[in-house]
């Protein structure tokens, strides 16, 4: 079987979407062999093989609201169709779902909707008829959670061609060797007072919510760890210090991977305190919870709360609520046997539910039924 994997970017571009393609790639079944159409990150186009994987990265001018605009797009989707069985689509990619609709193609239509286009209002209401026009020519929608499904307002009126497949990691990647065990020792203590370690990990952005989290910590006796780096940077570094709490507060830039998971292993807690449907899922979760780490994060209706089970792997909390957090924060910290065992069974979810090569083996499944369908 040929497919055609479809997305704005791709490796070495680093970001959630562009991660799943890739680790799909990565690890799909041998006898599926595989291509990736997307947009070029220099505007220069060109073909790549990348881990054994052929790359075809068409010339970009620029973006609009994050999207490539690649006017040979629908071209070089035209002429890779002719290979394929089966394309797939990372939605949302105005680009390439308007491409689609644009060259005439006519095969077998996989589409793993990774989430609502939720900042964009105003170029939403004019590409809304082509979105609809789209997911409806598609024949399978791959949802990354059943809570998806139940709150978009794109899925639930298609949820009969609606299958659950959730995101998965290598899990084999997080493991605690003895240099990561240093690491962690040396992260922790670089601060200067020997508490608890809280962390987060992405962007600091609108819909992440880091600021409710910086909130709670003034009533959480523990530390806080911020990795990455956003536009809000400067507006939350002025807020640690507006509330006194900067001995317990650090921002990290992006780390390498290495020294990431080196950080999951230091932390007692990770928490993901985000504030907007455009969190649909949450990588960093089960990140966090293969290495064995218990979750807070917020009820947003979107697959945080499927990738973090309240009661089972961490607990759940209403979003841009400090308070609530602080609760949560402190109910884990204060018991260590209760945080343990969340952080096994978190541990041990990821490796049953959340492994990349069982969630390949079941879009694999996804192709094979569509094929022998059709």
């Amino acid at each position: 079987m040929n497919v055609l994997l479809v997305n704005k970017l791709y490796y070495p571009v680093i970001g959630g979407v562009e991660t799943v393609v890739r680790d799909l790639a990565r690890h799909l079944p041998r006898e599926v062999a595989r291509k990736v159409l997307v947009a070029s990150e220099t505007g220069t186009p060109k073909t790549e093989i990348i881990d054994n994987v052929e790359v075809v990265k068409v010339r970009s001018l620029g973006t609009i609201s994050s999207n490539p605009v690649a006017p040979s797009f629908p071209f070089a989707l035209r002429r890779l169709a002719h290979w394929a069985d089966v394309l797939h689509f990372h939605f949302p990619f105005p680009t390439g779902e308007l491409s689609y609709l644009l060259s005439g193609v006519r095969k077998p239509l996989v589409v793993t909707y990774h989430s609502d286009i939720v900042r964009q209002k105003g170029l939403l209401a004019m590409y809304r008829p082509f979105l609809e026009r789209f997911l409806d020519r598609a024949d399978v929608i791959l949802a990354t959670s059943p809570n998806y499904i139940d709150t978009s307002p794109y899925l639930a009126p298609r949820r009969e061609k609606c299958l659950v497949v959730p995101i998965g990691i290598d899990t084999s990647l997080y493991e605690e060797t003895p240099a990561r065990k240093e690491r962690a020792r040396s992260f922790r203590e670089s601060f200067p007072r020997d508490l608890p370690l809280v962390l987060f990990v992405g962007r600091l952005i609108y819909y992440k919510g880091v600021e409710y989290l910086v909130r709670a910590m003034k009533d959480v006796d523990a530390n806080l760890a911020i990795v990455g780096s956003g536009p809000l940077e400067e507006e939350i570094r002025s807020l640690i210090d507006e509330l006194g709490i900067a001995d317990r507060v650090r921002l990290f830039p992006p780390l390498s991977f290495d020294d990431l998971v080196s950080m999951y292993h230091a932390c007692d807690v990770f928490c993901l305190p985000s504030v907007e449907r455009s969190e649909a899922f949450g990588i960093v979760l089960l990140e966090a919870q293969a290495c064995g780490k218990p979750c807070v994060s917020t009820e947003l209706g979107t697959g945080t709360s499927y990738a973090n089970l309240d009661g089972v792997t961490g607990l759940v909390v209403p979003p841009r609520n400090p308070e609530a957090l602080a609760r949560a924060l402190n109910a884990l910290l204060s018991n260590d046997s209760w945080r343990s065992r969340l952080g096994s069974r978190a541990r041990e979810r990821v490796n049953s539910e959340f492994e990349v090569r069982t969630t390949a083996a079941l879009v694999c499944n996804a192709y094979e039924f569509l094929r022998g369908s059709l």
